[in-house]
């Protein structure tokens, strides 16, 4: 059951190589990719969405029915194949996804265990804010994935790659 978190310009070789059942695209309106091929329209969730934790002026903020919508399309799938989440560049909208994917997935697993796996399988790692909290008030986690993902020692941006991280943690 594992979940393959990138950036777009690895979408097409990783489906090719992997062959994802289901793909999460978290990008801004303007740059939002259609369905590749290979993927079955019903397993694509596309979320138009900019990478803010704040509102700002002519940008689309995550907000609770985007990650409703998350969690809906992740019951959705049965993890016999990998999932794909992915963003402009796999540092920060698909991370939170993963994660919150994860601890949905990981109810008794502490969620600061959760946010030090992602830490290891991704240096580069910066979860979006945001979507981490709505998903956290949504799951009733009364700040708990909040708190570990603000925990998370320093990301290293300077080379983000694809990664893998499981979907259920022990």
């Amino acid at each position: 059951m594992q979940l393959i978190v990138c950036g777009l310009a690895d979408v097409e070789p990783l489906i090719a190589a992997r062959r994802p059942s289901h793909m999460i695209t978290l990008l801004d309106p303007a740059s939002m990719i259609e369905t590749p091929a290979g993927l079955a329209p019903e397993r694509h969730l596309r979320l138009g969405v900019n990478d803010i934790s704040e509102p700002m002026e002519a940008m689309i903020l995550p907000d609770e029915d985007m990650v409703r919508r998350i969690l809906a399309f992740g019951r959705t799938w049965d993890g016999r194949e990998p999932m794909l989440i992915h963003c402009w560049a796999g540092i920060s909208r698909s991370t939170a996804t993963a994660f919150v994917l994860a601890c949905e997935r990981s109810p008794e697993t502490d969620e600061r265990d959760i946010a030090r796996a992602l830490r290891q399988a991704a240096p580069h790692a910066a979860p979006n804010r945001r979507i981490v909290a709505l998903a956290d008030e949504l799951m009733d986690r009364g700040g708990r994935m909040v708190a570990a993902v603000d925990a998370m020692s320093a990301y290293d941006v300077t080379a983000p790659e694809a990664f893998d991280f499981p979907a259920r943690h022990p």
